[in-house]
C-alpha cells in the first residue's frame, strides 16, 4: 500500500502533487522502507520507553553520525538526543532530566565530533550569513541562505552555540549539565570525542572528572 492510499483526501487528491518529483522519489523510497521494516517488527512491540541499558546520549545530528553503530545499540537501549553540535541546550537538559527521573537513566553520553560544522563558525558569523545583523543588506545575493529578515518571527536572540575548542565544548557541556540543579548528582555523565574519519570514541579526562557522581 502506498503513501497516498493511507491519506485522507482533504485539499488535493495526492498529496504527493504538491512535491516535486525528486521529493516525491524519497518520500516513496521511505514509505516503502519502512513497510518493509513492520513486516519483521515482531518483538519489538513489546519494547517499553525506559531504556533497557539506563543511558542517555547526547550527540550531533551530523549525518555520517549513526549512535547505533558506533554505540552498539539495538532499539530499546538508550535514549538518543541530536542536535546541531550536540550542545546541552536548555531543551536537552529537560530531556535529560525526564530520561533519569522517568525513565530511570543513570549514565549520560556527552559525544561532540571531529569536522563539525558548528566548528567552522561562530555566532556571530551564523547570524550575519542569515541576515540577522546590521549587515542584513549585504545579504540579498547569498545563495547559501535563505534571506531572513528581522521581525517578531525572527529569532535573532537564539544562542547557536558554536565551539572553537572540541575537547573544551565536551567539558563546558558537561559541567552545564553537572551543575543543573534539577539533574541528580547521582547520575553518572561521560564526555567523548567521535573521529569522524575512522570512528574511534576519545575520552575526555577533564569531562569525565567534571561528570563524576557526587552522591
Amino acid at each position: 500500500m502506498s503513501f497516498v492510499e493511507n491519506q485522507s483526501d482533504k485539499n488535493i487528491s495526492d498529496p504527493q502533487d504538491a512535491f516535486p518529483a525528486a521529493s516525491k522519489e524519497l518520500l516513496q523510497s521511505i514509505v516503502e522502507a519502512n513497510q518493509g521494516y513492520v513486516s519483521s517488527f515482531g518483538e519489538k512491540a513489546k519494547l517499553v520507553g525506559a531504556p533497557r541499558r539506563k543511558t542517555a546520549i547526547l550527540t550531533c545530528m551530523d549525518a555520517r553520525m549513526d549512535p547505533a553503530k558506533f554505540l552498539g545499540l539495538r532499539e530499546g537501549d538508550a535514549h538518543v538526543i541530536r542536535n546541531a553540535g550536540g550542545r546541552a541546550s536548555e531543551d536537552v537538559i529537560r530531556s535529560l532530566v525526564v530520561s533519569a527521573k522517568l525513565m530511570g537513566t543513570t549514565d549520560w553520553f556527552v559525544i561532540h565530533h571531529t569536522s563539525c560544522g558548528m566548528q567552522a563558525h561562530t555566532d556571530d558569523e551564523i547570524r550575519h550569513m542569515l541576515g540577522l545583523d546590521d549587515d542584513a543588506e549585504h545579504h540579498h545575493a547569498d545563495t547559501r541562505w535563505r534571506h531572513v529578515w528581522k521581525s517578531a518571527r525572527t529569532p535573532a536572540h537564539i544562542e547557536w552555540m558554536t565551539f572553537g575548542d572540541l575537547a573544551q565544548s565536551i567539558v563546558d557541556d558537561v559541567q552545564r549539565i553537572r551543575v543543573h540543579p534539577l539533574v541528580p548528582p547521582s547520575v553518572r555523565i561521560y564526555g567523548y570525542i567521535y573521529h569522524i574519519h575512522h570512528g574511534t570514541l576519545e575520552p575526555v579526562a577533564e569531562a569525565n572528572r567534571l561528570g563524576a557522581p557526587s552522591a
